[in-house]
């Protein structure tokens, strides 16, 4: 008969794991109840005039006004989206293309951001804008002299990531967004990471627009939200509606703008506790992953960061190998962004930070959340710590 120490190391080390939360999180289950009866029977079109469609209406402004307060801003400033990634572009797209006429022609971003903003920027571009790229510190940080020196009267947006989804850093953005408003430009920032990591409040902090994303909350695949202040240049990105005051054509997701609002209210009722939580966590993560591998290689270390990204490199790997190794062990996690289906690619962020390209081909990004625990994490580092000494053909004695 096995004894007990025995079998609970058989049942941790057989336990999926899934570390992969700034990927994408599971939908709570108060956001598929507060969603259901959008499904069925409040099914309305929100732009019909009959009972189901006003009722329809009462639900997608409520959520509006649920949501504006999450954000600390009004209901007229939210606009629903698909996402993040057409969030980003709408801000980005939407106040360059209004502002060309009026001499503003230039985009600033760093070349540390989600590829829904590099794209963007470089679309401006291609329909005859500039692009101007900020530096970044070896630890992820916007160069303050080079963002300084970047901005003019000729600037119309800029962006920079609240939270980087891949290293965890945290930007000075009321200082950012302070100095872009200062020279006229619309300041924008995408807090897909930040939100519910971070405080984040359109009433003490001067951006203009916001990017969020449901998925990342505990709300479905398809829903996101824009926070575009009043008064702010911006042109929409699609046309053939009056729908959202014209700003985005086509009918509304009630349901899912429903389960948007309610994920919001219910991570940000959590965020104190969540955040100390998952900083323990993430504490404890990066403890042993430095006791059990001594060289690897914590990246951003040094910097401010949210609580629920780690991103490390364990040298004499690569992150291909090591991410099929983990999942085949049940161990879910990535080599960063996950904005490019099914690609493992060496980090546009670890290249621009300079990382060297062997420590950028080894980076794995661990990422915590509500499928957490202590346990999962011990059990990560224990499977890490094997399937490195397994690459270097080394040998490693496993936690018991």
């Amino acid at each position: 008969m096995q004894s007990v120490p025995v079998l609970d190391k058989f049942i941790r080390m057989n336990t999926p794991v899934y570390l992969d939360h700034a990927a994408t999180t599971p939908v709570r289950d108060e956001v598929m109840a507060a969603m259901a009866p959008f499904f069925c029977s409040r099914f309305g079109n929100p732009s019909s005039v009959h009972r189901w469609g006003r009722e329809a209406r009462v639900s997608l402004d409520e959520a509006r006004e649920r949501l504006a307060t999450c954000l600390g801003a009004h209901s007229d400033e939210v606009c629903f989206t698909s996402g993040g990634t057409e969030a980003d572009n709408f801000a980005v797209l939407g106040v360059a293309r209004t502002l060309r006429a009026s001499g503003r022609t230039v985009a600033v971003t760093t070349p540390i951001e989600h590829k829904a903003i590099l794209a963007a920027v470089h679309q401006v571009a291609h329909e005859g804008g500039i692009e101007r790229i900020v530096r970044v510190s070896c630890d992820g940080v916007v160069n303050a002299d080079d963002y300084a020196r970047s901005l003019d009267a000729q600037v119309a947006v800029v962006s920079v990531m609240w939270v980087n989804n891949e290293t965890g850093v945290i930007q000075d953005i009321p200082a950012l967004a302070m100095q872009a408003k200062s020279v006229g430009a619309v300041f924008h920032t995408d807090a897909v990471q930040a939100f519910g990591k971070v405080s984040v409040d359109a009433r003490r902090t001067p951006f203009d627009m916001l990017s969020i994303s449901g998925h990342k909350l505990g709300a479905p695949k398809g829903i996101g939200a824009l926070f575009i202040r009043r008064d702010t240049p911006l042109e929409p990105l699609f046309h053939g509606g009056t729908q959202d005051r014209g700003r985005r054509p086509g009918t509304e997701n009630v349901a899912f703008a429903v389960g948007l609002a309610t994920a919001a209210e219910l991570i940000l009722a959590e965020q104190v506790h969540e955040h100390a939580r998952l900083s323990a966590l993430q504490g404890t993560l990066e403890s042993l992953l430095r006791e059990r591998i001594p060289d690897a290689v914590i990246h951003s270390a040094r910097a401010a960061r949210a609580p629920h990204i780690t991103n490390v490199s364990i040298p004499g790997t690569d992150s291909e190998s090591m991410l099929m190794a983990l999942d085949l062990r049940g161990i879910a996690c990535s080599a960063g962004s996950a904005c490019q289906s099914g690609s493992v690619s060496a980090s546009h962020v670890l290249s621009a930070m300079g990382v060297s390209p062997a420590l950028t081909n080894a980076a794995l990004r661990l990422s915590l959340g509500c499928l957490s625990n202590e346990a999962s994490v011990t059990r990560v580092v224990d499977v890490l710590a094997t399937l490195a000494a397994k690459a270097r053909g080394t040998h490693v004695q496993a936690l018991t």
